[in-house]
């Protein structure tokens, strides 16, 4: 079952069972993909898929920052739960050890030293764990490696 099968899946059970949190997040994550379909009139691949998926993972984790400076408790909730759902559709994250280990085997690759290779590793690594670790976490263990 693909990813896309089962984001319709999971959408007709949350109507049969009333979550309108899963019902709202599965739609926007399927208009999302519909999108690029028609933008780039291709068939999505589950790579596409996921990619959509860490997109919206991203947003709602920056949303949630400014809602806690907000002091905006509703909101708070409402995006955790948002994220909790993102969470289920992406693949098991990895853990600080084993992406420290991609990132030095990346950094040793192509032999960055300082911050301006920055750029190259994130080139590198970011379609390497696509789904598996978020932008900032890969620039955060980056930068540990590199100063």
């Amino acid at each position: 079952m693909t990813l896309k099968d089962k984001l319709m899946d999971d959408l007709k059970q949350s109507m049969k069972n009333k979550e309108q949190i899963r019902k709202s997040v599965v739609i926007l994550i399927r208009s999302a993909i519909k999108q690029k379909e028609v933008d780039e009139r291709v068939e999505v691949s589950e790579e596409d898929v996921l990619a959509i998926i860490s997109k919206q993972m991203k947003q709602r984790k920056d949303a949630l920052e400014e809602f806690k400076k907000a002091q905006r408790e509703d909101l708070i909730l409402q995006t955790e739960q948002e994220i909790d759902i993102l969470t289920q559709y992406l693949p098991k994250q990895l853990t600080d050890d084993e992406l420290e280990s991609i990132i030095r085997d990346i950094i040793n690759q192509i032999g960055a030293t300082t911050m301006k290779d920055m750029g190259k590793i994130m080139g590198i690594a970011t379609p390497k764990v696509q789904g598996k670790a978020d932008g900032k976490r890969i620039n955060e263990i980056a930068k540990k490696f590199l100063n």
